[in-house]
C-alpha cells in the first residue's frame, strides 16, 4: 500500500504567513499548441512561479547553514527508502520524544494531528514543535530524517532561534515539514520517500512524500 503525505499544491495556497504563495500559469496552451504540432497534437506546458518553502518541503542543511549541502548535494540514501518510524505526539505544544525509541537510521516522523488544520488561518497559530532536547537526542542518535505535519519543527514565535532547524540540519539531518496523512501509518515497519529536484544552490523545495506499507 502507498500512503500520500504530501499536501496538494494550489494557486495562490498559503504555506508559512509571509511567504508567497505559487502562481500557475500558461507557457503554452493547447489551442496554440495546434499551430505548433501536426493536427490532431495538442500539448500544454504549464509554468509556475513559488517560494522554495510551499506545501510540503524538504530542508538541507543548506537552508541553515551555507556551506551545508543543497538539494543537489544530499544523497538518495538520505531520502528516499528509508526505514520509518512514526512518533504518536498529539498533545503538549512541546513534543518531547521517549528516548527509549529506536531511531538510529531511521525516518521519524512526528504526528501531532495539526495537518488537520492546513489551509485556515488556525494552522498558523499555536502549533506543535519538536522539543530543542529531543532535537539534540535525534542527532546524537543518528536519526536518518525528521519529519512533522506541523507548520515549523521549530516554536514561532519566538522569532530568531531556530534550535530544532540548527541541531538537525547541522548534524547532516534533512527535515520535513507540512506533512500530512501520518494517522494512516503503522508505527513502524514501513519505507519512507521524500526526495526533490536535483536543484543546485538550493536549500528547500516541495517534495512529494509517501510511505510504502507492507
Amino acid at each position: 500500500m502507498i500512503v500520500e503525505l504530501s499536501h496538494r499544491i494550489v494557486d495562490g495556497m498559503v504555506t508559512y504567513p509571509g511567504v508567497p504563495g505559487p502562481k500557475l500559469g500558461v507557457h503554452l496552451s493547447r489551442e496554440d499548441s495546434r499551430d505548433v504540432y501536426a493536427p490532431g497534437t495538442e500539448f500544454h506546458i504549464g509554468t509556475i512561479t513559488l517560494a522554495a518553502n510551499t506545501g510540503t518541503y524538504l530542508d538541507t542543511p543548506h537552508h541553515r547553514y551555507a556551506d551545508g549541502p543543497d538539494l543537489s548535494q544530499v544523497p538518495l540514501t538520505k531520502l528516499a527508502d528509508l526505514p520509518g518510524l512514526v512518533v504518536r505526539a498529539q498533545g503538549p505544544r512541546e513534543v518531547v520524544l521517549d528516548q527509549s525509541l529506536d531511531v538510529r537510521g531511521k525516518a521519524v516522523l512526528i504526528h501531532t494531528g495539526w495537518d488537520r488544520h492546513f489551509g485556515t488561518d488556525a494552522y498558523f497559530h499555536g502549533h506543535p514543535y519538536l522539543a530543542p532536547e529531543s532535537a539534540k537526542w535525534l542527532a546524537d542518535q543518528g536519526a536518518a530524517l525528521v519529519g512533522i505535519d506541523s507548520l515549523n519543527i521549530d516554536d514561532t514565535p519566538p522569532r530568531g532561534e531556530r534550535p530544532a532547524h540548527t541541531i538537525l540540519l547541522g548534524a547532516g539531518i534533512p527535515l520535513v515539514e507540512h506533512l500530512t496523512g501520518l494517522a494512516e501509518l503503522p508505527g513502524e515497519g514501513f519505507r519512507f520517500h521524500a526526495a526533490p529536484p536535483l536543484i543546485a544552490g538550493m536549500g528547500t523545495f516541495p517534495v512529494r512524500a509517501y510511505a510504502i506499507v507492507p
